[in-house]
C-alpha cells in the first residue's frame, strides 16, 4: 500500500491518496462506529512497512488460492461487482483496473472477470490466464484448468482486443484457446453463436502488474441484463446471486444516479442476499447526468452518501468516470481523477458534503483495497478451518469405496466366489453374524402354522350349531389364528347326513369309515393353498439373501457380478422346483391313507374330544351365543314359537306323538343297520326336527341327547382328533421338506457349482487369466468417484498447504 495520510479536516485526496479507511470488522453481524474515520484523530500512515508487507502477502494468498480454483470449493473473500449494463459497471472497471474493456455497441461482458491488481513490479504488464471450473455443460470440474492466454502484454492499449479473444475462447470451449490469439475483432464478431456459449461460469483472469496501483483484486460479473432470452436473463441472475450469497463476499452494486435507486435489480439481489447491508458498498455513477434543475434528486442523493437513507455498513462511493469522448482522448488515469477531482470541488452539492472523503475513483479503490485485506485476515482462521473440515469429509468419502485392485484378478475372484460360498453357509445354517434368513423363514413357518390351524374342523354337537360357540378351545394354542373360510360349521344333523350318504355294506351298528375320510379330506384338502402360500414366501426371502451376498461380495465388481448372479439363478431355479416337489409330496401323504401310529396321543385327544362333544350336547345353553339367546327367549315369552333348544327348557305347545314319526332309536338302526335309505333330503331333515323336539328337551326319557347321536359325536371326536395328530405332523414336514431341498443342499452345491462353471467359462474363452481381467474390472462409477474424490484431496492438500506457508 502507498502512504496517505488522513486528516478529521477537509481531505483533498492527492492523485493516489484514499481520504478515509473504513477499519472496522467486514463481519457480517458486527456493527462499526458510523465513521470510524472521524475516530482516527492522529494522522494514519498506511505506507508503514509492516501494514504494506502484510497487506501484499494477505492479497497474494487469496489470489493463489482463487487461480488454483479453491474458490469453487471454500469461500474465499473477495470483492464481486455488479450492476446493469447501463449502470456504468464497465466503465467503473476500467477507472479501477486503469485498461480498456470492451464496450462497444453489441458487445457486454459474458463470462465472470477476475482483476487483480498489484504494485510490486516496476514496470506496467498485464497477464490474462483462462480458468476453467467448469465443463461445457456448467458441472464443476474435479481440479479447475488454468490456460496461459497469449503472451504477457506491455502495451495498455492492447488489453482490450485480448480480453474480446480470451472471451471468445471461454464462450467456445471446445475450440482450441490457441485458434483465438490473432483473431482481429471483425473475425470475433462474426463467430457462429449457434457454435457459443450465450454466457459461462468459467473466468477470464487478469494479473496487471502496476507499480502506480493500489493493490487490489475483484471479480466483474456480467451485468444484469432485461432485453433478452428468458432462459439468459435467468442464467445471468444465477451467477449474480450465487456469487452475492457467500458471507466472504463484499458486494459493490454500481447504481445509476440518473435513475431512482429503487428501479435497480442489482440493488433489490444485494438487498436479498445482505438483508443488513453489512458487506454491500454502494457506487454511485454519473452525478453528471443530474442537471441544474435536479435539485431535490440530488438532495436525495446527498442523504444516500451522508447516510440518511438507504443505509450500508459500509456506505456509498460517488464516482465520475470518462465519456466516450475522454476514453477516446487516451487520457491518462492521472489526468482524468484530476478532472473529475475538480468536477466534485467545484459542483454543488458534491462540493459542500460532509463525506468529501466519499468522492472519487482514488478513495473509493482505497478504501475497499484496505477493507478487503482487513477481511481477509478476519477470515483466515476460518479458512483454515473449513479445509481441515472438507479434508476430513473427503478422506472418509475415499475410505468408504474399496481399495483399487491391487493383487492377481484371477486370486481375486476365487477368494471372493470361497466368501460369497462360506457367507451362503453360515446364513443357511444359522452360525454367521446374519441371522436375517432364519428368523425370517420361523416367522413365515409360523404363519404357516397358523394358516394349519384355521383349517380345523368346526364341529359344534347341536342340530343348529349356528346358534352356538365354536369348540376350538381343548388345546388352547397361542399360534391359533382366523378359521379358513372355506371350513363349515357342522353341527350333528349334517355329520349324521355325511354317515348317511356314506353307507354301503356295513353291518347294522357300524360307522361307515368312509365318513371320518370325508371329513378328514375337507381340511388335508385345504393344506395345499397355504403350503404354497408359505414356499412363495420362503423363495422370496432367499431372493433378497442371496442379492444381498451377491451386492456385498461382487457389486465392486459389476461384469462379475452379473455373471455371477446368471449362473447362480440356474441352480436357485431348480432346488426351488425340488422343493416345490418335495413339498407336494408331503402334502399328498396326508390325502390318502388316514394313518398314524401315535395312537396313543390320537386315542387321547379322541376321548377327551368325545366328552367334552357330549357334556355340550347334554348342556348346550353354557354355549348359547347371547344374542340368539335373547332372541329365543323372547319368541318365547311372546308365544310365536314352540322351537327350544335346551334339555330342561319344555315347549308351549305339545310335542308330535311319539307314534307319529320314528324314535331315535329307530332312526339310528335304519342308518345303521344296512337298510338302503329310502327317505328324501326333507323326510330327513323332519326326522331331525322330530328328534330334537322330543328326546333332547325331555329330561324324563330314559335316552339322553348326547345317545341320540353318539354316533355323530363319536365321528366328530375321531375327525377333531385326527386333525391335531395330522396338524402337528404337516407344521414340522413342510418346513424341514424346504429346508432339506433348498436352502442346504444350494449351500452345499454352489461352490463347485460357480467353480466349475467359472473354468468352463474361461476355457471357452481361450485365456483364463484375460477372462479373470475382465470379471474384476471395476465398475465405472467407482472408478470416477474415485478419481474425483482423489483430485479434490489434491486440491484440498494443495490449499492447506499453502495457508500453512502462508502462517508460518
Amino acid at each position: 500500500m502507498h502512504g496517505f495520510r488522513f486528516n478529521k479536516s477537509k481531505r483533498t485526496p492527492p492523485p493516489r491518496s484514499p481520504p478515509k479507511l473504513d477499519t472496522g470488522s467486514t463481519t457480517p453481524g458486527e456493527r462499526s462506529p458510523p465513521d470510524l474515520a472521524d475516530d482516527m484523530r492522529d494522522d494514519v500512515d498506511l505506507s508503514s512497512t509492516e501494514y504494506a508487507r502484510r497487506g501484499k502477502e494477505l492479497m497474494r494468498l487469496i489470489n493463489d488460492l482463487r487461480s488454483m480454483g479453491a474458490e469453487t470449493i471454500i469461500d474465499l473473500p473477495s470483492i464481486v461487482v455488479i450492476g446493469g449494463q447501463s449502470a456504468g459497471k464497465s466503465s467503473l472497471v476500467e477507472a479501477v483496473s486503469g485498461v480498456n474493456v470492451p464496450r462497444d455497441s453489441g458487445t457486454c461482458t459474458r463470462c465472470p472477470m477476475d482483476c487483480t491488481m498489484s504494485s510490486s513490479a516496476k514496470t506496467w504488464s498485464c497477464t490474462i490466464k483462462l480458468r476453467f471450473d467448469y465443463d461445457s455443460a456448467g458441472h464443476p470440474l474435479p481440479r479447475s484448468k488454468v490456460v496461459a492466454f497469449g503472451a504477457p502484454i506491455t502495451n495498455r492499449d492492447d488489453v482490450d482486443i485480448w480480453l474480446r479473444r480470451a472471451q471468445a475462447a471461454i464462450l467456445n470451449p471446445h475450440t482450441a484457446p490457441e485458434n483465438f490469439h490473432k483473431k482481429t475483432v471483425t473475425e470475433l464478431r462474426t463467430i457462429n453463436s449457434t457454435s457459443s456459449l450465450k454466457f459461462s461460469r468459467n473466468v477470464v483472469a487478469v494479473a496487471i502488474e502496476d507499480p502506480d496501483a493500489i493493490d487490489l483484486s475483484f471479480v466483474d460479473l456480467p451485468g444484469l441484463i432485461q432485453n433478452e432470452e428468458q432462459e439468459v436473463i435467468d442464467l445471468v441472475q444465477e451467477l449474480t446471486v450465487k456469487a452475492i450469497s457467500r458471507a466472504n463476499t463484499i458486494i459493490l452494486t454500481t447504481i445509476p444516479m440518473s435513475d431512482d435507486i429503487q428501479n435497480q435489480q442489482s440493488v433489490k439481489l444485494a438487498k436479498e442476499a445482505d438483508p443488513e447491508g453489512e458487506r454491500t458498498i454502494g457506487v454511485l455513477t454519473k452525478p453528471d447526468t443530474l442537471g441544474e434543475g435536479a435539485d431535490s434528486a440530488k438532495k436525495l442523493w446527498i442523504d444516500v452518501i451522508e447516510g440518511r437513507e438507504h443505509v450500508l455498513k459500509h456506505g456509498y462511493y460517488c464516482v465520475r468516470l470518462p465519456d466516450d469522448a475522454q476514453r477516446s482522448g487516451r487520457l491518462s488515469r492521472a489526468a482524468f481523477q484530476k478532472l473529475a477531482a475538480e468536477y466534485f470541488d467545484t459542483s454543488p452539492p458534491w462540493s459542500r458534503s460532509t463525506e468529501r472523503g466519499r468522492f472519487g475513483i482514488p478513495a473509493f479503490v482505497s478504501d475497499i483495497s484496505a477493507l478487503l485485506v482487513k477481511h481477509i485476515e478476519k477470515s483466515l482462521p476460518k479458512l483454515k478451518q473449513d479445509i481441515e473440515q472438507l479434508l476430513a469429509f473427503c478422506l472418509a468419502d475415499l475410505g468408504a469405496l474399496p481399495a483399487p485392485l491391487s493383487s492377481d484378478p484371477r486370486v481375486e475372484v476365487l477368494g471372493k466366489v470361497n466368501d460369497f460360498c462360506a457367507a451362503f453357509k453360515g446364513i443357511v445354517d444359522g452360525t454367521g453374524s446374519d441371522k436375517g434368513l432364519a428368523q425370517r423363514n420361523r416367522a413365515l413357518y409360523g404363519d404357516f402354522k397358523r394358516d394349519i390351524r384355521g383349517t380345523a374342523p368346526d364341529f359344534r354337537p347341536f342340530e343348529r350349531p349356528e346358534r352356538y360357540k365354536p369348540f376350538d378351545d381343548l388345546e388352547p394354542d397361542e399360534t391359533r389364528g382366523a378359521r379358513n373360510p372355506w371350513v363349515r360349521t357342522m353341527g350333528v344333523i349334517e355329520v349324521r347326513k355325511i354317515i348317511h350318504d356314506s353307507i354301503g355294506w356295513e353291518l347294522p351298528k357300524n360307522i361307515p369309515y368312509e365318513a371320518k375320510t370325508r371329513l378328514i379330506s375337507q381340511f388335508t384338502n385345504l393344506w395345499t393353498a397355504p403350503a404354497e402360500r408359505c414356499l412363495a414366501a420362503i423363495n422370496g426371502v432367499l431372493d433378497d439373501v442371496l442379492q444381498g451376498l451377491i451386492e456385498t461380495h461382487f457389486g465392486r465388481f459389476k461384469v462379475l457380478q452379473a455373471f455371477v448372479s446368471e449362473l447362480i439363478n440356474v441352480d436357485v431355479e431348480e432346488h426351488k422346483s425340488r422343493a416345490r416337489s418335495a413339498m407336494k409330496e408331503t402334502l399328498e401323504l396326508e390325502f390318502r391313507p388316514n394313518y398314524t401310529q401315535n395312537t396313543q396321543y390320537l386315542l387321547s385327544l379322541r376321548e377327551s374330544w368325545l366328552d367334552r362333544y357330549k357334556l355340550g350336547h347334554r348342556e348346550p345353553h353354557q354355549y348359547h351365543l347371547p344374542a340368539v339367546t335373547q332372541k329365543s327367549n323372547k319368541k318365547g315369552k311372546e308365544g310365536r314359537s314352540s322351537r327350544f333348544d335346551g334339555p330342561n327348557e319344555m315347549p308351549r305347545t305339545s310335542p308330535p306323538k311319539a307314534k307319529a314319526k320314528p324314535s331315535p332309536p329307530q332312526v339310528a338302526g335304519m342308518f345303521f343297520g344296512g337298510q338302503p335309505p329310502s327317505w328324501s333330503s326333507s323326510q330327513f331333515e323332519h326326522a331331525a326336527v322330530a328328534h330334537d323336539s322330543s328326546s333332547e328337551t325331555n329330561a324324563s326319557e330314559s335316552l339322553s341327547p348326547s345317545d341320540a347321536f353318539e354316533d355323530e359325536l363319536i365321528v366328530m371326536a375321531d375327525v377333531r382328533a385326527y386333525f391335531h395328530v395330522a396338524y402337528k405332523r404337516i407344521i414340522d414336514r413342510i418346513p424341514l421338506n424346504i429346508e432339506h431341498s433348498l436352502h442346504r443342499p444350494l449351500a452345499g452345491k454352489l461352490p463347485v457349482a460357480l467353480l466349475r462353471s467359472l473354468t468352463v467359462d474361461a476355457t471357452a474363452r481361450g485365456d483364463f487369466a484375460e477372462r479373470m481381467k475382465e470379471l474384476t474390472s471395476e465398475d465405472p462409477a467407482i472408478a470416477l468417484k474415485r478419481e474425483h474424490l482423489q483430485a479434490r484431496r489434491a486440491r484440498l492438500h494443495d490449499y492447506r498447504r499453502k495457508l500453512m506457508n502462508f502462517s508460518a
